[in-house]
């Protein structure tokens, strides 16, 4: 897989791209094993981990800081978060269904000796106030990782409140 999107691949995020400028989430993400992308319990809704994927293609595989730049890796949290906001949306209804964002971990699998993990983080954070406003304002935790499924560049997990009805 290369580090960045091409052919049939780069098609697919710039539908996914001008989606998102239309304001309309993703499609709920499809799992890649036995799994629910997201899961409501609790006044809580809480999503598996999403990599930058468009329509069930990896955009963004390889090591940060190695075959992957800082601003891919920016972009590929972008999807990631936006697939993670899409999951939440699904399970609890839809968009408005989301009180606020709580937490967000991203995963970053990046080369040793890697230290901009917060600087990638910070592209998903952007993302998700885009989508969410304030509610999208979260505590985070940015974690350097040496591998990730499918060799995807990042992961992101997101744990949501419930609206108030």
């Amino acid at each position: 897989m290369p580090a960045h999107p091409s052919g049939d691949a780069r098609d697919a995020a710039n539908r996914w791209i001008e989606a998102e400028t239309t304001g309309r989430l993703p499609d709920r993400p499809r799992p890649q094993g036995r799994y629910v992308p997201a899961l409501a319990e609790a006044g809580l809704i809480l999503t598996a981990g999403m990599t930058p994927r468009v329509d069930g293609v990896l955009q963004y595989a390889g090591q940060v800081g190695g075959t992957v730049s800082v601003d891919e890796a920016r972009t590929a949290a972008g999807i990631a978060v936006a697939n993670a906001v899409a999951a939440a949306a699904g399970e609890a209804g839809s968009l408005d269904a989301i009180g606020r964002a709580l937490r967000m971990t991203v995963y970053v699998n990046a080369v040793g000796g890697f230290t901009e993990h917060s600087r990638v983080a910070d592209g998903a954070s952007e993302r998700l106030v885009e989508l969410l406003g304030e509610r999208g304002v979260v505590v985070r935790t940015a974690v350097g990782v040496a591998s990730l499924p499918g060799g995807a560049c990042l992961e992101v997990e997101l744990t949501c409140a419930r609206a108030r009805p």
